[in-house]
């Protein structure tokens, strides 16, 4: 899932899934971050998740997928935009 917010001219972005799926540590990358493993590292919440706020440029679009321990990419489930195999959300 991923929710969005605007406060004071700025958007973000906050990716949150479930905290067992995948076991280990996980993080978002794309174009936001440069392709950058590890740059947004989903952190464990008291309500059964995990999540990370991102912020972006205010109406740019952004290509993104989940990276888990071992090498492992793959897609959030809740997104339907596909671009290039990637997941896509605006900001």
């Amino acid at each position: 899932m991923i929710k969005r917010e605007s406060k004071a001219g700025q958007t973000y972005l906050t990716f949150v899934l479930p905290t067992e799926t995948p076991v280990g540590r996980v993080s978002v990358v794309g174009d936001f971050n440069d392709w950058t493993p590890g740059a947004h590292t989903l952190v464990k919440r008291s309500n059964g998740t995990r999540s990370v706020k991102v912020a972006v440029a205010p109406g740019s679009t952004y290509a993104f997928r989940y990276l888990g321990e071992g090498g492992v990419w793959f897609d959030d489930p809740e997104q339907d935009v596909r671009d290039l195999g990637n997941c896509v959300v605006a900001g």
